[in-house]
């Protein structure tokens, strides 16, 4: 993954050990296609593990888990062979639509070294102007170098998930607020009370295509991404959404460590009383914590104690 794609040209003079010179990352496979597949793969890849731990009879699990076994096939209003067919129809709307949407990119000519260098004519001045001027010419290439390989990529993909925070966050909380919106297509989501990894993309498949398909493609571009940056991006996005709704809280999963936007987070929006709180996903909370939607277990845990003293 670079700040630019591979090429026929064989541009590989010091390049970073993550980049590869092939023409394909895939032999056989474009990178074009394997934008599509990689989350596919990844959800089927990730659920699967979630669902052999789901029906694994290990004791040692059962402290993690945050709803006992017997609640997800009690309180869930859908059965699983329902969400795996909705989620297989949004994995084909959103093939269909990278298909439309998404370019290969891996045709263009892209020369490093050009690159680097018009960056260098950028920091160059910058660093002159610095206390430390006088290294400012043996500075510059390896500045250079460092923005071009890594901080500009990473800078995209984390303006990536900005992005698809940022749009499913809007779009999510308006079908809250808008009881129509909620009535005919978001309620298909919350008919898993306990939620469990195959149903982080059940859907009504209008809201799985402009939620989740058309969200990633808008972040794609925005971020001015390649097809691999992309790539990287969508399973990243797709391995955080499921263990969102994983319906575990393991200390030792980096994807739940990383953020507060973890599978306990989600959980509490699922439920009846934190159901207008908590819109955030998949990676950070910090809309819900600039626009007042915010509400922690603790929180809700008082709310549910309030509302069964009032019904007593």
């Amino acid at each position: 993954m670079g700040a630019v794609n591979n090429t026929r040209l064989g541009d590989c003079q010091n390049v970073p050990f993550y980049y590869s010179c092939n023409q394909d990352l895939v032999e056989g496979f474009s990178d074009h296609h394997l934008a599509l597949a990689a989350p596919v793969v990844a959800y089927w890849v990730i659920c699967l593990l979630f669902h052999y731990l789901d029906t694994s009879t290990w004791k040692w699990l059962e402290k993690y888990r945050i709803h006992e076994s017997a609640e997800v096939t009690s309180r869930n209003r859908v059965s699983r062979s329902q969400v795996i067919w909705a989620v297989i129809f949004q994995h084909v709307l959103q093939t269909i639509l990278g298909l439309v949407v998404l370019g290969d990119d891996n045709d263009l000519a892209v020369n490093h070294s050009v690159k680097v260098d018009a960056i260098a004519r950028v920091v160059r001045p910058v660093l002159a102007r610095g206390i430390l001027a006088e290294w400012t010419s043996p500075a510059v290439g390896p500045v250079s170098y460092f923005m071009y390989w890594w901080a500009i990529p990473f800078l995209q993909l984390v303006f990536g998930m900005f992005i698809i925070d940022t749009w499913q966050y809007t779009l999510h909380r308006w079908m809250h607020t808008n009881k129509w919106m909620y009535k005919h297509f978001h309620s298909w989501h919350h008919r898993l009370y306990v939620p469990y990894a195959f149903g982080a993309l059940y859907n009504h498949p209008v809201e799985g295509f402009c939620l989740d398909s058309l969200g990633s493609v808008v972040a794609e571009i925005l971020a001015g991404m390649t097809v691999r940056q992309a790539t990287l991006l969508f399973v990243v996005a797709t391995f955080k959404t499921c263990d969102d709704h994983c319906g575990y809280r393991f200390p030792w999963d980096p994807l739940q460590f990383m953020t507060s936007n973890n599978a306990d987070y989600h959980d509490i929006h699922h439920q009846t009383v934190g159901i207008k709180h908590n819109f955030a996903q998949p990676f950070f909370i910090h809309w819900d914590v600039i626009l007042g939607t915010r509400m922690t277990r603790e929180e809700m845990e008082r709310r549910k104690y309030k509302k069964e003293q009032h019904s007593d």
